[in-house]
């Protein structure tokens, strides 16, 4: 038996190197697919995608479920490895790269060297989404940088890294709770949260329904379109008066979908962003 919770963090992964041919729009449509049959973590390369899961939710037959496999229109093939965390960490380092989001904002890790911009993110996503490659966690970052977050009360809702609660406490955000559902996702981002010294940031491990009637003026959600779906009427609930809902991780062709669910919620679409075909969308009651 462990006798420290954390060491059973350090498990085995499923490694599936993906190749790709053309890379777009098979590489996003991939991404979106995996992530809802229980992948945790991508790498996107030249030639592909590295996608991680954890070894206990594998199953032989997982990938039956990934439809684009299917698609002739592209070429992909796969190997499947086993890795222990430690290397993936190594191999992550060895592919990820800083970014900045024109001269407001940069994401790098602590090897990186300081970037001159106004806010300025150290991440260390380890197996966490969201270190701002994405182009759902770039538009958020976008949307968030846009708007005033001066003494605003936001909730994260999936935040993987932290990496937008960490932006919203650097632009003046007076509470901050920043909640996931993965154990993984939930001790990287409070490590993260240190890291940026934005203390005041509270990190759950759950999902919407440790909510209750907490109500806050922001809420950001980057999560599938699944989730949202299903989760839209209780972010409606937790919003206060005049409150905005920020979304992002579907495609432009899911817009009616997740429109028509706010609306059945007393959200107005107000603006949206679009990226390689994926799109981050505000809502305000």
């Amino acid at each position: 038996m462990l006798s420290n919770p954390e060491i059973s963090i350090l498990s085995i992964y499923i490694e599936v190197n993906f190749k790709i041919n053309p890379l777009q729009p098979a590489s996003d449509i991939l991404i979106a697919e995996l992530g809802e049959a229980g992948f945790e973590s991508f790498v996107e390369n030249e030639d592909g995608i590295l996608a991680y899961i954890q070894k206990s939710d594998w199953r032989d037959d997982i990938l039956k479920s990934v439809q684009i496999l299917g698609n002739g229109q592209f070429d992909m093939t796969y190997d499947v490895k086993e890795i222990e965390q430690e290397n993936w960490n190594v191999d992550w380092e060895s592919n990820f790269h800083p970014i900045q989001i024109d001269t407001r904002c940069a994401v790098r890790a602590p090897f990186h060297q300081k970037s001159e911009v106004r806010y300025d993110i150290v991440i260390e996503p380890k197996m966490s989404f969201g270190t701002g490659h994405h182009e759902t966690t770039h538009m958020m970052l976008q949307l968030i940088l846009d708007h005033d977050f001066d003494g605003k009360s936001v909730l994260d809702m999936g935040s993987g890294t932290g990496v937008l609660a960490i932006l919203t406490a650097m632009k003046g955000a007076a509470h901050i709770d920043a909640i996931d559902i993965d154990n993984w996702c939930y001790l990287n981002a409070k490590e993260n949260v240190l890291r940026n010294h934005c203390e005041h940031i509270n990190v759950y491990e759950g999902d919407s329904s440790l909510l209750g009637q907490r109500k806050y003026d922001i809420i950001l959600a980057n999560i599938n379109r699944n989730i949202l779906v299903n989760d839209i009427a209780v972010y409606a609930k937790n919003l206060k008066n005049n409150g905005i809902l920020f979304v992002s991780g579907f495609y432009s062709n899911d817009i009616p979908i997740i429109s028509e669910k706010c609306v059945e919620n007393g959200l107005t679409f107000t603006k949206n962003l679009e990226k390689n075909h994926w799109v981050a969308a505000k809502y305000v009651n």
